[in-house]
Parts: structure tokens; sequence; C-alpha cells
């Protein structure tokens, strides 16, 4: 079998990788002076290598971050903002995730908590973990839609599977009992299979009353609060520090 053969029988299993890291070799006069086991193992790193930045280009893609662009490395630990970097630091392992705990982000407006939350997100699917991005409005949106038109069951399997769902402004608008009730269902089934990152203008201290202060506020409250961390953002507004669309 010749070599184009033998490339466009790859290319037909779809192994990627290893057709850009053999065309590499056979340019590279030291790498074909390695032994076939040598570079065999080179070909199969670089399908594996392949294969995973492609995993988590779709899983970015079907995550809808707001900012997708947003990472761990690039948060700003001004002083103002009282963001404490080995916290940080160690939620960017995402044990948090796989152990299926929370993560709340609490800032007044433009403080860059939308940026932070994608960034870990970011990071999540750095590690293979699936991720769903909502703004919270917009959830409701979707989920009175689904009461409609009969897509409820399956919308509410689309959340509960993936390792991380970010809501996002949390508290803006007054929440309605049917939306309550919808909020707790998918709580409920992401219990023990899945994590929540929430931000919000509001305190924590303020969550019940938003929720109506009646005993599903405190079934809600008592599935997320007792397994979160909390990170309070401080500061000014960062779209007006940077004149900026994104915060940072």
């Amino acid at each position: 079998m010749s070599t184009q053969q033998t490339l466009s029988q790859m290319r037909d299993l779809k192994l990627y990788g290893m057709v850009n890291s053999y065309e590499l070799q056979q340019t590279n006069a030291s790498t074909l002076s390695l032994s076939f086991d040598e570079r065999l193992a080179m070909l199969v790193e670089a399908e594996g290598h392949d294969r995973m930045q492609r995993r988590q280009q779709r899983l970015l893609k079907s995550s809808r971050l707001k900012v997708s662009s947003a990472c761990i490395e690039d948060i700003k630990y001004s002083s103002g903002r009282s963001l404490d970097r080995q916290l940080i630091l160690s939620l960017a392992n995402c044990e948090w995730i796989k152990q299926h705990r929370h993560l709340i982000l609490t800032g007044p407006t433009g403080a860059g908590k939308t940026w932070l939350a994608c960034a870990f997100g970011q990071q999540a699917i750095r590690k293979d973990l699936p991720v769903i991005y909502r703004r919270s409005t917009r959830l409701v949106e979707e989920l009175e839609i689904a009461h409609a038109d009969g897509s409820l069951p399956r919308l509410r399997s689309q959340l509960a599977k993936p390792n991380l769902l970010i809501l996002d402004d949390w508290g803006l608008v007054p929440m309605k009992a049917r939306a309550q009730s919808d909020l707790l269902e998918l709580i409920d089934d992401r219990t023990g299979s899945g994590s929540l990152l929430i931000t919000s203008q509001l305190p924590v201290t303020e969550w019940h009353k938003y929720l109506g202060g009646q005993s599903i506020a405190d079934a809600i409250l008592d599935r997320i609060l007792h397994r979160s961390h909390f990170i309070e953002i401080h500061g000014d507004s960062m779209r007006r520090k940077t004149n900026s669309k994104e915060d940072t």
C-alpha cells in the first residue's frame, strides 16, 4: 500500500491527528531516524491530542458561554475587587464540580460576575466536563415555552445532563410560582449528579425573600446553599474601567 493510500485510509477512519503527525514526520529528517515504535507512539499521542481538542471545541460550542474567551489565567486580582487568588486557584481544579458542589458569585452590576463564571465554565471544559450556560431570565422563558409545546421533559433532561449548569443574573426579575416550581425540579434533577454556578447582584441573604419566602424557597435554598462555595466581588464596574462590552 502506498503512502497516499495509507493517508487516505486514515482520513476515512477519521484519524486526523495521525494524518497531520505522519505528514510532519515525513518532512523531518530527525523524526525519520527514530524507531518504528517511537514514531508510532508519536502518532498515537498526536491522535489523542487532536481528539481532545476537537471534543473541547464541541463542548465549548454547545455550552453557549456568553464570553467564550474568558479564562482563569486572565483574571484581574486588583485590590478593589477583593478576589481571593488562592480560593480561585483551588476551585480551578474543578474538584468541586466532580463532588457535585456549587459556586455562587455575587457582586454589583459590571463587577465581572459573568466573565468569571464563563472562565470557570471554560476551565471545566478543559477538564472534559460538559457545561451549559443560561441567563436566568432566558431559562424561565425556555421553560414557559416548553410547558406550552410539550417539550418540557426533553428540556429538563438536557439541563440535567451537563456536569456544570451556569445560571447567570439570578434575581433580576420576579419569579412566578410555576417558575419557582420548575427551578426546584431542575435542581432536584441535578442533585447528586451535577453542579450549579449562580451569579447574582442580590446578596445571598435576600434570596429567600426573592423566592417568595415560602416553603418552596426553603426547599430550593436548602438544596443549594449548604453545598456551595461563595465568592463576593467588590469594586466599581469593570465595564466603565475597560470601556468594553465584556466584563473581566
